[in-house]
């Protein structure tokens, strides 16, 4: 029973740190991108222009970043879910 209260209790607060946790994540990477590539805008798959290494190494600090990102946002959720039910989400 009590592994369902925290579970339940997570589930919408779930849905909207997930939303934050992408738009946070895609910020931070528009920002990073910038100052390691000292381009404005990171390479999409399919701009013609772009080689495939900065294409890829584009991909995967994206990736990097949004799965730190999403990480951190879950965890603090789960963690604010305890403090106000007493159970852990699973």
């Amino acid at each position: 029973m009590s592994k369902s209260i925290g579970r339940t209790a997570y589930r919408p607060v779930g849905v909207l740190l997930g939303i934050a946790a992408g738009t946070v994540a895609g910020a931070i990477f528009r920002q990073v991108w910038k100052v390691t590539a000292g381009d404005g805008e990171a390479p999409n798959a399919t701009d013609e222009d772009r080689r495939w290494g900065e294409i890829l190494a584009a991909a995967a600090l994206q990736g990097a970043i949004f799965a730190v990102v999403r990480a951190a946002v879950d965890r603090g959720g789960a963690v604010g879910v305890r403090r106000m039910t007493g159970h852990w989400p699973d």
